[in-house]
């Protein structure tokens, strides 16, 4: 299993959002930016407005999920911050893997 380094800095997500590139997609927000590590981290986002804590964490572990399964494909050094919208609760792990995989095969973030 691969494992998952995480971004948890808040410098780290503001630069993400302020410098990196973005794209939108119905079921996530998907931030990128290289970095000169050669490895991946991720970072996760959900707002009060997806809904209460439960709903926030089911978010987040579908999110999880979804990159740790499309993590081999992601080509080194990048950090990505991943935000949940309102209808990530309602979305299942497959169709939030295919919004992710689009966003981040716009982005050029996935291996060809």
């Amino acid at each position: 299993m691969t494992r998952i380094v995480m971004l948890n800095l808040n410098r780290d997500f503001r630069t993400l959002y302020h410098r990196g590139k973005s794209q939108v997609g119905s079921g996530l927000v998907s931030y990128v930016r290289k970095n000169r590590l050669g490895y991946c981290r991720a970072g996760i986002t959900t707002g009060k407005k997806v809904g209460g804590a439960v709903r926030r964490n089911r978010c987040r572990r579908i999110i999880r999920e979804a990159y740790r399964q499309l993590l081999p494909r992601i080509e080194g050094g990048w950090d990505i911050v991943f935000v949940a919208r309102q209808r990530t609760g309602d979305m299942k792990t497959p169709q939030i893997m295919r919004g992710m995989e689009a966003q981040l095969k716009k982005l050029g973030v996935l291996k060809p």
